[in-house]
């Protein structure tokens, strides 16, 4: 009986001579997704718009001995985000985690707002995702490639205030499974990363009154938002070897908020 366990190995979350490309990765979980997939051994590749936001991330992987490069791009330029993807030597990872939201009542949605959504959570989301599997292709082995397309706990639900979001996140967990399917012979898998709410800053600015935090945490059975560390942990067990079974899922970080 033990015999048939003698050769079962640890499963690993290690990145190596892996290169990873973080779009949105500046701030917030791009950030911290960038810090913990190069204390794992992989190279970074930053992408977002605004430079002194990427120095500041990259300043503090490279104090902790890591490697990284940074891109200024904006991600709904279809052509630039092509090139900067052409460009690369080596692409492994893609972690499409630029995105944007504007909680707001359904009747007060603008046109601005709807087309600035649909372009960067959905169509910015395909261009990058298209162009990253062009250059996975040309990697070799049997797992080529990962991508993890950072979803959110509403692309599953729907919310009040959230209608424009909810509907992109949704569109992006069927381009996942569709991806997942399509691509799995080929060596690539894609899964969706989908995060409840992360006390950080940012979130802070939204859930800004004290009647805004009590209707999110009751809707979260833990009882309590997420950590940075809960987020980026998920996407580096998806993006690693410890995964090598795993596309066309959604890894729900939520704390049971979609169970209900």
């Amino acid at each position: 009986m033990a015999g048939e366990y003698d050769t079962l190995g640890m499963p690993s979350f290690r990145l190596d001579g892996k290169v990873a490309l973080i779009t949105g990765g500046g701030s917030g979980i791009g950030a911290g997704v960038a810090l913990a997939f190069s204390a794992a051994g992989a190279d970074v590749v930053l992408v977002a718009r605004t430079q002194p936001n990427l120095d500041q991330v990259a300043d503090v992987i490279r104090g902790r001995g890591g490697s990284v490069s940074t891109v200024v791009c904006d991600v709904t330029d279809s052509a630039a985000i092509r090139a900067v993807i052409d460009d690369l030597p080596q692409l492994d990872i893609l972690v499409n985690n630029a995105g944007i939201n504007y909680p707001e009542p359904m009747v007060e949605v603008t046109d601005e707002h709807l087309d600035s959504m649909l372009n960067l959570n959905v169509r910015a989301c395909f261009v990058t995702a298209q162009a990253a599997v062009q250059k996975m292709l040309t990697n070799t082995g049997p797992d080529i490639g990962v991508i993890i397309n950072v979803s959110s706990q509403m692309g599953h639900v729907g919310s009040p205030n959230r209608t424009v979001y909810c509907m992109t996140k949704h569109a992006i967990e069927g381009l996942t499974k569709a991806m997942a399917v399509e691509l799995a012979g080929q060596g690539i898998r894609v899964n969706t990363l989908c995060p409840t709410f992360v006390d950080t800053p940012l979130v802070r600015k939204i859930v800004d009154t004290p009647e805004k935090e009590a209707f999110l945490v009751s809707k979260i059975p833990m009882g309590h938002m997420a950590t940075m560390e809960d987020i980026v942990g998920g996407a580096l067990y998806l993006a690693g070897p410890a995964a090598r079974m795993v596309t066309g899922t959604a890894l729900k970080i939520d704390g049971g908020w979609t169970a209900q």
